[in-house]
């Protein structure tokens, strides 16, 4: 009996479970408890996944690779975040999806959590003052700046190897965090079709139809952007185009289900090492700062949504407000919450800095589930072709995956 791959049973969870939903309604509503225990259970490691893998990253590098990566790395998570929040504004004027949306028929009831527009205060914080607290708080961005400390730490006090020790553990601590994580991975067709069947359960297709065109908008800008950053990454690191794009269907199809960086994460760095041939040196160091600092489906998902917004109410947006929204996407993206709900939190940033008042963005919260879907697929793939492109840089990218990919998916001749 031929075995069914995990990305395989993902794919018939998602399906069936949207059409048990559909099929059932209101009645099989309860079933998102699964849903929510599977994604409990990874979000219960995934903060000291992240805490340990930055930590080794860090502590196992040479000194003089240090700066030379956190530059590169850098360098990567702005351009790249950069050219999605223009192309979002690109679409969002192409497609024009505030036009022929009635207004009066949405709710303006505020669903969001009022968040800051302080931008001292939410730079300030980035950094903690107890690092338990953040732990147990789930604070990533202020558990990255920690174990960023922590590794630099680490990696120039154990130059004579005094504290290999410490470098140890806390690999051993990283190799038992992944084997969980896999364990629990193992729940995900379960865990993803019962949260299918409580969205359409409880939402049906109407909860799309309404802001159908804000959707098709950003679906088109998410498929341009994948189709320019995978062009330009197998011709930069010079791999095969149909390996990289198979390398990477898990990854995609776990983020678009589960609509989280963080839950993506884990999946991610196996993939990363396993079928993108990342050192992992690289994947551990590249994809954590990426998920809290590099955002590149949010910052398309603000400019479009900030655009689409002004379209609903008549506003025109000048050439310098045009530049401010791109900016603001940028600056929102750091630290932005990564779970299901994140970008709502981002426009709450946003959308207040721009003059417009902070209810308007209660349009978008009944579709804020499908729009996830395409922000943390593109969020994780701007992530893992960085790491990519690092790797490439560094002369460690093994690319004998890409080859036994491009092999499978090559036509088999009988001679």
């Amino acid at each position: 009996m031929r075995h069914i791959s995990i990305t395989a049973q993902i794919g018939i969870g998602m399906i069936g479970g949207a059409l048990l939903g559909l099929a059932f309604g209101p009645k099989i509503a309860g079933v998102q408890l699964l849903g929510n225990i599977f994604l409990r259970l990874i979000q219960m490691v995934v903060v000291l996944l992240i805490f340990g893998a930055v930590i080794e990253a860090l502590g196992s590098l040479k000194s003089d690779q240090l700066g030379r990566l956190g530059g590169k790395t850098a360098m990567w998570f702005l351009i790249t975040t950069l050219i999605a929040a223009v192309l979002g504004l690109a679409i969002g004027y192409a497609v024009n999806p505030g036009s022929g949306i009635k207004l009066a028929s949405v709710s303006t009831s505020a669903t969001v959590a009022k968040a800051g527009t302080n931008f001292s205060q939410t730079v300030l914080d980035f950094f903690p003052t107890n690092i338990f607290d953040a732990l147990a708080k789930g604070n990533v961005i202020q558990v990255i700046i920690f174990a960023i400390l922590f590794g630099i730490v680490l990696n120039r006090a154990n130059t004579d190897g005094k504290f290999n020790q410490v470098l140890r553990f806390v690999k051993q601590i990283n190799q038992l965090t992944v084997k969980l994580v896999m364990l629990v991975m193992k729940l995900a067709p379960i865990g993803i079709a019962a949260l299918m069947a409580w969205v359409t359960a409880t939402s049906g297709i109407k909860v799309i139809l309404p802001l159908l065109k804000f959707l098709t908008a950003f679906g088109l800008g998410s498929v341009a952007f994948l189709i320019v950053l995978f062009g330009f990454i197998s011709w930069y690191a010079k791999v095969p185009l149909r390996g990289l794009v198979r390398g990477f269907s898990r990854i995609i199809l776990v983020a678009f289900t589960t609509t989280s960086s963080a839950i993506s994460l884990p999946i991610e760095m196996e993939d990363a090492e396993s079928r993108l041939g990342v050192e992992k040196s690289i994947s551990q160091l590249v994809l954590p700062l990426g998920m809290a600092l590099n955002s590149n489906g949010l910052a398309m998902y603000l400019s479009l949504s900030c655009l689409t917004l002004t379209q609903l109410y008549g506003m025109s947006v000048s050439p310098m407000s045009m530049v401010k929204i791109v900016l603001l996407s940028v600056i929102a993206c750091l630290g932005t919450v990564v779970v299901p709900g994140g970008g709502l939190v981002a426009l709450t940033i946003v959308v207040p800095t721009l003059g417009l008042p902070l209810q308007r963005i209660a349009i978008l919260a009944g579709i804020d589930w499908f729009s996830g879907m395409f922000r943390t697929v593109l969020n994780v793939v701007g992530d893992t072709t960085t790491a990519i492109a690092v790797a490439s840089d560094e002369k460690l990218l093994n690319r004998d995956p890409y080859k036994v990919h491009a092999d499978k998916m090559a036509p088999k001749h009988n001679l």
